[in-house]
């Protein structure tokens, strides 16, 4: 059963105008309209509307916290959230430049990647590193929420903001890993040795043919 409370982030006392006033912010944040290519923005979006419009009615929301009720006591044995892993492609990085951000949670229907927003129990997303904070870092939080135990659990990934002197830096040090180095290979002594013998041998014959013709 789900937790609509949870999923329009008010307490379960909230009351007619908090419950419309979450709706509109989130469903205008989560419309499909905004994400056509993602079909996760549009299950949360009828997940969004079908928690208000069920709240939203003063029968209806009896009914259903009557039935939260009884669910989430007779529930409570289940496992709690848990993040599996969570990790970027990238911990120093420059202004304006793309990272990955890779995630995996358990047990958790409501899953944040802050500053971003509402996210897939899973998964990867490109980011733009932008508007860092004072300490010249950017802050990455993960929250996975099981809204059923009403428990969460978060981490964080903090990401260095590079300057445009260590950028270069690192630009320079990456282009010379890459740039294919001249190697010499080493000639044994007896190779040289050799050769040198038979460079002299060439000179006595080419020397003897000459006197021979005189």
């Amino acid at each position: 059963m789900k937790n609509y409370y949870y999923f329009l982030g008010i307490p379960e006392e909230a009351a007619v105008e908090d419950i419309k006033k979450a709706y509109r912010k989130l469903s205008l944040k989560y419309h499909p309209d905004k994400n056509p290519d993602d079909d996760f923005f549009s299950h949360r979006f009828r997940e969004l509307k079908e928690a208000y419009e069920t709240l939203i009615d003063e029968d209806r929301r009896k009914l259903y916290d009557e039935n939260l009720y009884y669910f989430q006591r007779e529930n409570k044995p289940y496992l709690p959230p848990k993040i599996k892993s969570f990790s970027v492609s990238k911990i120093r990085a420059a202004i304006g430049e793309e990272v990955i951000i890779y995630w995996k949670t358990l047990n958790a229907d409501l899953v944040k990647i802050l500053p971003f927003g509402l996210e897939k129990p899973y998964g990867e997303k490109k980011i733009i590193i932008e508007n860092p904070e004072d300490s010249g870092e950017f802050r990455i939080i993960l929250n996975a929420t099981n809204t059923i135990l009403q428990k969460s659990v978060a981490d964080s990934i903090t990401i260095k903001i590079l300057s445009y002197k260590e950028r270069e830096a690192s630009t320079h040090k990456q282009d010379t890993e890459n740039t294919p180095q001249k190697t010499e290979i080493p000639i044994p002594n007896t190779l040289r040795k050799a050769s040198i013998a038979m460079v002299l041998i060439i000179v006595l014959l080419a020397l003897g043919y000459c006197l021979s013709h005189l």
